[in-house]
């Protein structure tokens, strides 16, 4: 299913917190991002309305198996192109600004001759 580029960051940041710090609350993710709480709050208001996250009785915020899959698929994107990027000689910070904005228009196709170049060859075919 194709979600916004919003909310697959959203996702990919609790992801990150979680695997961070063990529990996630809203607030967590409004310092992460930057964004305000209560724009926080209607995303994952949202989110919670779309399947793709649970709230407990206590605030903390967890994935379901739909938002995991997805949060776990941008992360691995952002990672694997951070890491190409950066090895082609892109400073990191680019290298992760550039990275956050492809892995959300990437096809699986692409990606994923992307990621058999880089087993088979490294970052460039001749390494």
């Amino acid at each position: 299913m194709k979600i916004q580029e919003s909310a697959e960051n959203y996702l990919e940041a609790i992801l990150i917190l979680m695997q961070k710090n063990g529990q996630v609350r809203s607030i967590d993710v409004a310092h992460y991002t930057g964004f305000s709480k209560p724009s926080i709050s209607r995303a994952v208001g949202l989110l919670r309305d779309n399947g793709y996250v649970s709230i407990d009785q206590n605030g903390l915020l967890g994935l379901t198996e739909a938002g995991l899959k997805i949060a776990e698929t941008i992360y691995e994107r952002h990672t694997v192109l951070t890491d190409l990027l950066t090895k082609l000689g892109v400073s990191p910070e680019t290298a992760a600004e550039d990275a956050c904005r492809i892995e959300h228009v990437i096809s699986a196709e692409t990606f994923d001759k992307l990621k058999e170049h880089v087993r088979k060859y490294g970052a460039l075919a001749g390494e």
